[in-house]
């Protein structure tokens, strides 16, 4: 007798808050998984960076030497160095043992909103205020860019890094896709001031948030639209938006307090999930488990799927 196929489980998505941190760095204006999502960091509008626990929610070291408010911050593949960005129109390597400034590189005109290594973390990619994406190596001592991308408009404030693509988004509406192993630049026009723009995790597509409350996902070889999002507010901040771990949900950030989960396929809201009273500014989704990170004034909360009291240790 053949028994039916059990339907597969919807996916969990991270709604019971787990823990709260009491930063203590004034406003955050970034939170970020590492590369493995042991660690959390945040950035401060009191020019600092902060390593935490993810589990225990502990404090493990602050990193000072911006000298202004902390933008951005990414974390090497092998958890031994840091990249941060500032408005100080400065971006700084840290080695995360020690605390201390590796490398202070200058050269961009003016705040640098958004800063990533590649995947080697060889490379260091800013972009900024002034329109432009420089590329810093890492391992040299050069004080120059080794290369500087400056097609857009006006200013740079997100961008991510996958294999040998750059994707950009910036204030002049346009998401921009480089590809540096080609030499090519693909463009496609949004319309409204990006805030955000990140890659599917399996590569096959770009989501860009942008200040008309929208978030699109795109299809990245032929820029097809093939979903829009809308519901949260996003008309004054730079907001961030992401995809779950396994690229079922689109989630967003909300200038009404919220975080919006739709469902990627269908583009109906699964989760209004409220955070708190004032703009959610910032968020970051775990690579691989069901654990979302969320900034709102001074505080970061851990979301999981389960409340952490049923939690089984795996």
């Amino acid at each position: 007798m053949a028994f039916p196929q059990p339907k597969p489980e919807a996916p969990k998505l991270p709604q019971h808050l787990l823990r709260t941190l009491d930063c203590k760095q004034g406003a955050i204006r970034a939170v970020r998984f590492n590369a493995d999502g042991n660690y959390l960091m945040t950035c401060g509008s009191d020019k600092t960076l902060r390593l935490w626990s993810v589990t225990r929610g502990t404090l493990l070291k602050t990193y000072s030497g911006h000298g202004y408010e902390v933008l951005d911050v990414d974390g090497s593949y092998d958890n031994s160095q840091l990249c941060s960005c500032s408005s100080d129109k400065t971006v700084i390597l840290w080695d995360v043992a020690t605390g201390q400034v590796t490398r202070k590189l200058r050269g961009h005109a003016g705040k640098v909103n958004c800063v990533q290594f590649n995947e080697e973390a060889t490379v260091m990619l800013s972009g900024s205020i002034d329109g432009s994406v420089r590329c810093w190596d890492t391992r040299s001592r050069r004080p120059e860019p080794i290369q500087i991308l400056d097609e857009a408009r006006d200013s740079v404030s997100s961008l991510k890094v996958s294999e040998h693509e750059l994707l950009t988004g910036s204030v002049d509406g346009k998401v921009r896709r480089y590809d540096l192993r080609m030499g090519q630049l693909h463009v496609d026009f949004v319309s409204s001031p990006i805030t955000c723009v990140c890659f599917s995790q399996d590569g096959q597509c770009t989501l860009s948030s942008s200040l008309d409350s929208t978030v699109r996902l795109l299809d990245k070889s032929t820029g097809e639209l093939l979903g829009e999002y809308t519901g949260h507010k996003n008309t004054g901040y730079k907001l961030d938006c992401c995809l779950s771990s396994k690229d079922t949900h689109v989630v967003s950030c909300s200038e009404d307090g919220h975080v919006y989960y739709w469902d990627l396929v269908e583009g109906s809201l699964s989760l209004k999930l409220p955070v708190g009273k004032a703009v959610v500014q910032s968020l970051s989704f775990h690579p691989t488990e069901p654990c979302l990170l969320t900034a709102i004034e001074g505080r970061v909360q851990v979301w999981g799927a389960e409340p952490e009291d049923t939690e089984k240790d795996d």
